[in-house]
């Protein structure tokens, strides 16, 4: 039955003179693995249809909805994260089998005549399957893919004369942005893959034509593609799906924070097989070689790696030149070792060199993977992605947007101790000046790099303030006149660590709370000033703990026999506690009426003079923000101070 069936579909296709065309092929000399790289490279490209396929289903080209979609492969579509990954790992392995399969050719001599035509097919197809790179990089619209592109697009806008139109038309225009994303789409998923059908067909056809040409069969007999080569062939495959598929599962493909134009991206960089050319534009030589040329970033960009690209096309040409192969063997081990020496290069400066540049890229990178992290949090929450796109839950999010404005407002004076020593500025005479270490000048609230690990407000901090404020406040000293403040702010800063009656309390009253004998009373007082901040974990007011801490905030009585020497808290602070008409105390500063939570920041950050320290009737040495800071971006700060906000835990 098979059989008849066979010969019918045989009789109206002729497919038996198909395959023994396709699999007869002759092998002189054998089998052997040198041979497989051109299968091998099919096959990752019929991988890439197969899986590009699926994502293109599931994928909407727009600057709204392309980091959304790629967050809905990676996350929620079953298997997506896989399909998504095996995706991305089989393009770089078509670039490794690439660069075996050119190295194989050249040392068999197998783009010598008659075989030139093919040789520069194949030079076609390499430039095909890097473009395809190129644009693919770019569809996440993640921070990585978005500056690494518009990097790409500035270097076409340096081609001479054609360079600025050519620019306008990779970009889809004079600014970079959606039309960007959609021509780049375009080109991934219609053009550059039909153009790789089409000379993958010519290649094959030439190939074909001129049968595979072998450099020494060493003796031993002919064999024929099926089943010796194809078995061949077929392992190999197996071996590059198993390495895909193993660092799908094992690293898989990131997703950075989406694209935000609005916010600098210092670690700007290629796909790791373009960061050869990006180191070479970095050397000087380059730079002062265009601009005596005229020709700019041009000359590095576009000049020498066209040239280097021109030796490569002529090597047929080169090859009938007595010794031209073996000029052509070592110009191509050169270009790879050359290549792969600046690809380390570039690699041991971004993740090993420390210097500026190198800790600012490791910093954008690692910001990169947390904000990314963190869109995709707020995603799975209950109120998902809004109309808006991805990128209005970081520009909204305290937990992101916090940390950016105190690295903008605050941290200078408020210096986390990890980090002390990395703010500096230039003093003296121009051309003379010498670089010194701006110290801290308030105590530390928070590290923009450990943003969950809040100081300011805590158990722990509130636990220091009482038991050694000096210590506490010890870098108010270092806001003196000669270190630029004003003399008002820095006698002011000398009032409260030397001067203040704080410090003499904790002084003289402080010991007795760090006494073992007192712990019970002093945690229930951190309780007490902890509670009035309102945050998540702290306890509620009729909490028997914190009534107990209330008892001592008024009395001064850490035990029957044991009082505070210099009286109790309220006599001089204010305490209203919320919800409670008359206040514990309605004098005295610095305030502590819902110390430490959101309304107390937002009004001490707007004006301390007048809420913390009550306009000249406390010391207080901290400027006002409310002249520069926005209501949103104030909020912002507050909340991410008082740990208020979305928490997936």
């Amino acid at each position: 039955m098979l059989n008849s069936l066979c010969n019918w579909l045989d009789h109206r296709t002729g497919y038996r003179d198909l395959m023994k065309e396709a699999l007869d092929e002759p092998i002189p000399g054998g089998a052997r693995w040198r041979y497989v790289w051109g299968s091998t490279l099919v096959f990752t490209f019929f991988v890439q249809v197969v899986t590009g396929f699926v994502l293109w289903a599931c994928y909407a080209p727009s600057t709204r909805t392309a980091w959304e979609s790629v967050y809905f492969i990676q996350h929620e579509m079953t298997l997506g994260w896989f399909i998504r990954g095996v995706h991305h790992f089989c393009a770089q392995a078509m670039i490794v089998l690439l660069v075996f399969h050119l190295v194989q050719v050249v040392i068999d001599g197998a783009y010598k005549a008659p075989r030139e035509v093919n040789f520069w097919l194949g030079l076609v197809l390499m430039q095909i399957v890097m473009g395809l790179g190129l644009t693919g990089y770019l569809l996440p619209w993640d921070q990585k893919g978005y500056y690494a592109t518009a990097v790409a697009t500035e270097i076409a806008g340096s081609v001479p004369v054609i360079g600025p139109q050519l620019q306008q038309v990779a970009q889809g225009g004079s600014e970079y942005g959606h039309h960007t994303l959609t021509r780049f789409f375009a080109l991934h998923a219609g053009v550059l893959p039909t153009l790789l059908v089409a000379f993958l067909g010519l290649h094959i056809y030439v190939f074909r034509r001129h049968a595979i040409h072998v450099k020494d069969t060493k003796g031993k007999p002919d064999a024929s593609f099926w089943p010796d080569q194809i078995l061949k062939d077929g392992v190999a495959c197996l071996a590059v799906l198993a390495a895909v598929m193993g660092l799908a599962i094992w690293k898989g493909a990131e997703l950075t924070a989406p694209a935000n134009p609005a916010e600098a991206y210092s670690a700007a960089r290629p796909e790791w097989y373009y960061l050869f050319l990006f180191r070479f534009l970095k050397f000087e030589w380059v730079s002062q070689a265009g601009e005596a040329t005229g020709l700019g970033e041009a000359f590095g960009a576009v000049v020498i790696p066209g040239l280097l690209m021109g030796v490569l096309v002529m090597m047929p040409l080169i090859a009938r030149i007595k010794g031209g192969h073996t000029f052509n063997v070592i110009y191509m081990w050169v270009m790879i070792l050359g290549a792969g020496a600046l690809t380390g290069v570039a690699l041991y400066e971004d993740w090993y060199q420390d210097d500026v540049d190198s800790r600012e890229f490791r910093a954008a990178v690692e910001k990169a993977h947390v904000d990314g992290e963190r869109t995709v949090e707020l995603a799975q929450s209950p109120t998902g992605i809004p109309p808006e796109g991805a990128i209005t839950l970081l520009r909204n999010d305290p937990l992101t947007q916090g940390p950016a404005l105190f690295n903008t407002y605050c941290i200078e004076c408020h210096q986390p101790a990890a980090r002390e020593g990395e703010w500096t500025r230039k003093v003296g005479p121009e051309g003379s000046e010498e670089t010194i270490i701006i110290p801290a000048t308030a105590p530390e609230l928070a590290d923009p790099h450990d943003r969950k690990n809040v100081r300011f407000g805590s158990r722990d901090w509130i636990r220091s303030v009482l038991t050694d404020f000096s210590g506490h406040f010890q870098s108010l000293a270092n806001m003196t006149v000669e270190n630029g403040a004003s003399e008002e702010r820095a006698e002011a800063a000398a009032a409260i660590i030397n001067d203040g009656s704080m410090a003499d309390w904790s002084t003289t009253d402080g010991p007795k709370l760090s006494d073992p004998a007192h712990k019970e009373a002093f945690d229930a007082l951190v309780e007490f000033l902890y509670a009035q901040s309102e945050r998540d974990d702290a306890l509620p007011q009729d909490d028997t703990q914190v009534l107990r801490g209330r008892e001592i905030f008024e009395s001064g009585e850490l035990s029957a026999d044991v009082s505070f020497e210099y009286g109790a808290c309220v006599d001089c602070h204010t305490m209203h506690i919320r919800g409670e008409e008359e206040p514990l105390s309605d004098s005295g500063y610095p305030m502590l009426s819902g110390y430490g939570g959101e309304e107390w920041l937002r009004a001490f950050i707007s004006d301390p003079d007048a809420h913390y320290a009550g306009n000249g009737e406390g010391n207080n040495a901290m400027p006002g923000f409310a002249d520069q800071l926005s209501p949103q971006q104030l909020d912002l700060l507050v909340q991410w101070l008082t740990g208020d906000y979305y928490h997936s835990d």
